[in-house]
């Protein structure tokens, strides 16, 4: 997991056009989507994490985003509420 606070805007570049970094979410909320969601992209620099894969997001207790991962969340609604 890689903060926003703590990378500089080309580090960050260069690792998303290297696919070091292929998704992000929120510390605060624990939610975790695709980079060019526009919920994710609304969200407080200090709050926005990144995720080189969607494994490494589940490990650290992230759940889908419901906007952009629409189909993930329903399932992992229905897990919570079951």
């Amino acid at each position: 997991m890689i903060y926003h606070s703590e990378i500089d805007n080309s580090e960050l570049h260069g690792k998303i056009r290297r696919r070091e970094i292929c998704w992000a979410g929120n510390r605060k909320l624990k939610i975790y989507g695709a980079l060019n969601c526009a919920s994710g992209k609304r969200m407080k620099r200090e709050n926005r994490v990144f995720f080189h894969s969607l494994d490494q997001a589940k490990l650290n207790g992230f759940r889908p985003c419901g906007h952009c991962m629409r189909t993930e969340y329903l399932n992992w609604k229905n897990r919570i509420v079951q």
